[in-house]
């Protein structure tokens, strides 16, 4: 499937995530490389001066974290990474609030595991904690939760987690930035003849076997890590570039509309594919019915699931979990619960005025059921 006719300019691009390889904010001996990442931070923050929603997903926590611990190359124990790293993100972290804050911008750390993602409840959370702190001026920095992933729930290497990401926020663009300049046809260190590729718009067979080799002594990345990304952000609607770090100026001249890397196209994604995949592949905890009036503006207005148009709930389900929404006896739709099952039963049938005063809090949000997580049977 080509996309090339529907590429969208990189310097029109709002929101933007940007990951960075261990080797591009350390030392060779894990320490944290201050001038790297000031230069990164720099172009970050007149991303953000000009207009762009930039999220941050940083490896190097481990990597940071080693010399501190005695550990002269990176732990082979789990239990030995996962104190490596509880040490290293709070060194990261001091480094980008305190270099952040130079430039007049806000931080907050969100640390992630693969169960964030595929967690129906936990997706929910996490978007809204990232899509919230885009919209009050801050800058996410996301890592993967090392100091409690076991090998079973771990995403594995940032590569992945920035796909992930970058498709929980609904990105315009990730930006891999690495030690590579792109996607080859080959290997550049073993073939002569390997020639940059400065776009793709399908992940061919040919293009997953050129992908070889892992990542640094201290890293865990690859080139194959690189292509799983970019088949997570092409198929979620978001373009993906891969890019050296060292580039001066990298950052500012990928979204000055300069050919740099290697540009993965995004696919023609429909709007409700990715809460298709997510709803239904994921079991229905609960049950509400509405009346004619819901139905018709949920069916012929794609409208929210406000309260007042439920007539009545059933099962037992917490805020985030999947529920089947039905008029008469018909399935029409299915969705994430905005709020859990007592709280729905208590304000049924309420108009949104009326829910402070019944459930004692000001909720982040009335409706029962958000349009951004409901999908429509046809």
């Amino acid at each position: 499937m080509s996309c090339r006719g529907n590429m969208r300019h990189l310097s029109s691009m709002k929101r933007i995530v940007v990951k960075v390889g261990t080797s591009s904010i350390t030392h060779a001996n894990g320490q944290i490389h201050v001038h790297k990442s000031d230069m990164l931070i720099r172009q970050l923050a007149d991303l953000a001066n000009a207009g762009k929603e930039v999220v941050l997903v940083s490896s190097g926590a481990v990597a940071a974290g080693m010399k501190s611990l005695g550990f002269s190359e990176r732990p082979a124990q789990l239990a030995d990474k996962q104190a490596a790293a509880a040490v290293g993100q709070g060194m990261l972290m001091h480094m980008y609030e305190k270099l952040f804050r130079e430039y007049g911008l806000t931080v907050g750390q969100v640390l992630l595991t693969k169960g964030d993602y595929l967690h129906p409840r936990h997706y929910l959370y996490a978007r809204n904690t990232l899509v919230r702190l885009l919209e009050l001026g801050a800058v996410p920095i996301v890592n993967e939760n090392d100091t409690v992933s076991t090998e079973e729930i771990k995403i594995g290497d940032n590569d992945t987690l920035s796909a992930m990401v970058a498709s929980i926020v609904d990105a315009d663009v990730l930006v891999l930035l690495s030690d590579v300049d792109g996607l080859y046809t080959g290997n550049p260190m073993t073939d002569s003849e390997a020639v940059l590729r400065p776009m793709v718009d399908e992940l061919t067979p040919e293009i997953w076997a050129s992908a070889q080799g892992s990542g640094t002594v201290l890293g865990t990345g690859g080139m194959y890590t690189k292509l799983v990304a970019a088949d997570i952000a092409m198929n979620s609607g978001v373009d993906m570039i891969i890019a050296n770090a060292s580039t001066p100026e990298v950052l500012l001249k990928i979204f000055d509309a300069e050919t740099i890397g290697t540009r993965f196209v995004a696919h023609d994604v429909h709007p409700q594919m990715w809460k298709r995949r997510l709803l239904f592949g994921a079991d229905m905890c609960g049950k509400i019915r509405v009346d004619a009036g819901c139905r018709d503006a949920l069916m012929q207005h794609g409208a929210s699931i406000l309260p007042v148009g439920i007539v009545e709930v059933e099962g037992e389900f917490v805020q985030g979990d999947g529920i089947s929404v039905y008029y008469d006896n018909r399935e029409i739709a299915r969705g994430m619960a905005g709020f859990d099952s007592a709280e729905m039963r208590r304000i049924s049938g309420c108009k949104s005025e009326e829910i402070a005063d019944i459930l004692g809090y000001v909720p982040a949000d009335t409706v029962a059921v958000h349009r951004d997580h409901l999908v429509v049977k046809q």
